[in-house]
């Protein structure tokens, strides 16, 4: 894992491109998942105020807020880093509360003595479960029920707000962090807060068994390919700047366009996240195929993080909470829990 700023700095003092594991959790899940038709896939973490994560650049807030179901599992607040989260498939605990003045007395949360935390609807696997966030289940809802609990709010004083992708960040108010793949940029950060990183990021390669790029070993191989990925997004970005093509990458409005021109052969490859690439080959497409990750171009390495309001009270506190989850190991076995898999996806030759 890569190193994170400090926990006392409200932003983040370096900004990412970042890695990721994943795999489904099961053939079970990916038949309740084609039951329900699935239509769209959240896109990767953008640059920019259009992008990635839950939802397409175009959903709009729904305003839906809810709790965390009695008796669930997501958040508990007992047991040691992780645990609950092996075998029972629920959030797992995030380790002792900060205390001080991170801590439901002294936050300013939007409502008083509640963490209202938001994501799009739908949401989707590995970083949701059955599109709902209240029951702990996928990367991000355990992510975010421990952060929760190093904050001091058991899962009874948790309430879930469904925004839009853009809509959160153009209209930030009614909640008090987002958690829905958002890439740290330098130009996001004009406009709002992050926190630190809670989750490592590489772009992937995905195609079809049999194209002309399926078993492409280098990147160079890839210069001739017609490519493409979402608009906004961190993974157009890395498709324009790691591979640079020959031909102008189509772009494509979310992920489900871009899985569609796939099947269809308009295009070789799709760019996407390393957990997106799993879940689109895998469930998504007939015959999918993950060509592999792209190296990275700088030192530096994308990240996802919470999103809060530019200026917001709780962001030094939200920090704090996400850099103890790194520190006490909690990151990692949520990782190992919803996002394993990484080994099979080899990193391409420059």
């Amino acid at each position: 894992m890569s190193s994170v700023p400090p926990a006392d700095r409200s932003v983040p003092a370096t900004l990412t491109r970042t890695t990721g594991r994943r795999s489904l959790r099961s053939a079970r899940t990916l038949a309740v998942l084609a039951a329900a038709g699935l239509t769209a896939l959240a896109g990767c973490g953008s640059s920019d105020s259009a992008g990635s994560g839950g939802g397409s650049d175009t959903s709009a807030a729904t305003g839906q807020t809810t709790g965390a179901p009695a008796g669930s599992d997501a958040g508990s607040s007992s047991g040691a880093a992780g645990s609950g989260a092996a075998g029972s498939g629920a959030a797992g605990s995030g380790g002792a509360a900060l205390g001080g003045d991170c801590t439901p007395d002294k936050l300013q949360t939007t409502t008083p003595g509640t963490l209202t935390i938001a994501t799009s609807e739908p949401v989707y696997e590995p970083w949701m479960v059955d599109n709902d966030p209240t029951n702990g289940k996928g990367y991000e809802s355990a992510v975010a029920y421990a952060v929760a609990e190093q904050l001091g709010y058991p899962k009874d004083k948790v309430a879930w707000k469904r925004v839009g992708f853009d809509e959160a960040v153009a209209r930030q108010q009614g909640w008090d962090f987002d958690i829905n793949q958002f890439s740290i940029s330098q130009d996001r950060l004009k406009r709002v807060d992050m926190s630190s990183g809670y989750y490592d990021v590489t772009q992937t390669v995905i195609t079809t068994k049999g194209s002309p790029i399926d078993g492409a070993t280098s990147v160079g191989q890839l210069k001739d390919a017609k490519l493409g990925a979402m608009i906004g997004t961190t993974s157009l970005t890395a498709l324009n700047d790691v591979i640079a093509p020959n031909s102008k990458p189509s772009v494509f409005k979310d992920n489900a366009a871009a899985a569609q021109a796939l099947k269809n052969k308009q295009i070789d490859g799709l760019v996407v996240d390393l957990p997106t690439a799993f879940y689109m080959t895998s469930a998504q497409l007939d015959n999918g195929a993950i060509v592999g990750q792209l190296p990275g171009t700088t030192s530096e390495k994308e990240q996802f993080g919470l999103l809060l309001a530019k200026n917001s009270p709780i962001t030094a506190c939200a920090t704090k909470a996400v850099d103890a989850l790194r520190a006490n190991g909690s990151l990692e076995k949520f990782n190992a829990e919803w996002l394993s898999g990484k080994d099979t996806a080899p990193v391409l030759t420059k």
